[in-house]
């Protein structure tokens, strides 16, 4: 069974930084595109960030220059290192790997780490 564990949330001041961490489990995925996502109160999800398996990076526009992916195939892991926290990057934060091009859609999601960030 695949699983996508997220950590690393919590509570800071705006301003601060967070390090979220993702790790698979049950296949790897250095060979698939691994992303961030994000989901606010009321909101839809969007996307934060995602990296390619040859670590070639992209990211929203709200969250450039602030907000920095990255892998560790030998760990299957992906993390997002968060810097210059805002109020408005308050958000449930959630992995995803194995983009599916033919489906248009993320084969595997976890399920999800809390992210707030206080005035």
């Amino acid at each position: 069974q695949v699983q996508l564990v997220e950590s690393g949330g919590g509570l800071v001041q705006a301003g601060g930084s967070l390090r979220l961490s993702c790790t698979a489990a049950g296949r790897t995925f250095s060979n698939s595109i691994m992303g961030w996502f994000r989901q606010a109160p009321g909101k839809e999800r969007d996307f934060a960030a995602i990296i390619a398996p040859n670590g070639a990076t992209n990211y929203a526009d709200s969250v450039k220059g602030r907000f920095f992916i990255s892998r560790d195939n030998a760990k299957n892991t992906v993390f997002l290192q968060m810097n210059s926290l805002k109020p408005e990057d308050t958000a449930v934060y959630y992995c995803a790997a194995d983009w599916d091009a033919r489906r248009g859609q993320y084969n595997y999601w976890g399920r999800g780490t809390q992210v707030t960030v206080s005035s």
